[in-house]
């Protein structure tokens, strides 16, 4: 049972990151259905690797640099997954009317005018938050950012439907439904780095990111009937910035 659990957190490692994993794709198949519900320990990590930079870098350089340095690091550790999948959602929904060239748009490798903007904005607008928070914080944000943000994608996930062939998607092998089991799990992830702020008014963080999520995926729904990989890593962008900015607000009033 936990060599079964350990083969499908390296398959999620695999997958959501550019980590190097000595991981054999071939007979693994259960392994990657089973990985999405580790998404939330990606986060663990990828947000650590984040704060790690941006705390150690401030030791030397200003703020501003060393959350540069964080987000440059964040992006090189999981090969800009989530940005590519945001950009790809501006392009097919800003340039897409109908279901069918919403989904082509978002096929297409090429990237958009829709889609430069998009990530303009997200990633200057997440530079920008995170430099209103206290570098005491920052670190902390970072981590519980990252692993609350992936679970928003894992319950667009089990809410509504996949909208791809299998034959035409990048990411079929890990798109699955979960058990309530794998979902709770998940869920506990998701919200444990919370706890390191050591204040439970900070659970109060997830109201904002969980609604950001479920109002993505009435949009996605509305327009396409479901979702694709795309739209959960734009979800996953999306709510990440929610977080820091209700973090903002949230730190004004406690």
């Amino acid at each position: 049972m936990i060599k079964k659990q350990f083969k499908s957190f390296l398959a999620a490692l695999m997958f959501f990151t550019r980590i190097p994993v000595s991981f054999k794709t071939g007979n693994n198949t259960a392994s990657f259905e089973k990985a999405t519900k580790f998404l939330p320990v990606i986060g663990w990590i990828v947000g650590g690797f984040c704060a790690l930079i941006v705390w150690s870098c401030s030791l030397i350089f200003p703020v501003l640099v060393s959350v540069i340095l964080s987000m440059i690091a964040g992006i090189l550790l999981t090969g800009a997954f989530h940005e590519d999948g945001l950009s790809d959602v501006c392009d097919g929904f800003g340039g897409g009317r109908t279901k069918e060239r919403i989904l082509e748009i978002m096929k297409d490798s090429h990237t958009g005018a829709y889609g430069v903007i998009g990530l303009i904005m997200i990633l200057g607008l997440k530079f920008v938050s995170l430099n209103e928070i206290s570098i005491k914080l920052l670190p902390f944000a970072m981590i519980a950012a990252h692993s609350l943000s992936r679970f928003a994608t894992v319950m667009m996930m089990n809410i509504y439907p996949y909208v791809r062939r299998s034959t035409e998607s990048k990411v079929k092998s890990v798109i699955t439904k979960m058990s309530f089991a794998e979902i709770l799990f998940a869920g506990i992830c998701g919200v444990l780095p919370l706890l390191l702020f050591q204040n439970y008014y900070f659970f109060l963080l997830i109201i904002p990111v969980i609604f950001a999520a479920l109002l993505l995926g009435i949009y996605f729904n509305k327009r396409i009937g479901g979702y694709t990989g795309d739209c959960l890593g734009a979800t996953q962008q999306i709510t990440e910035v929610v977080f820091y900015l209700s973090l903002i607000v949230l730190w004004k009033y406690i």
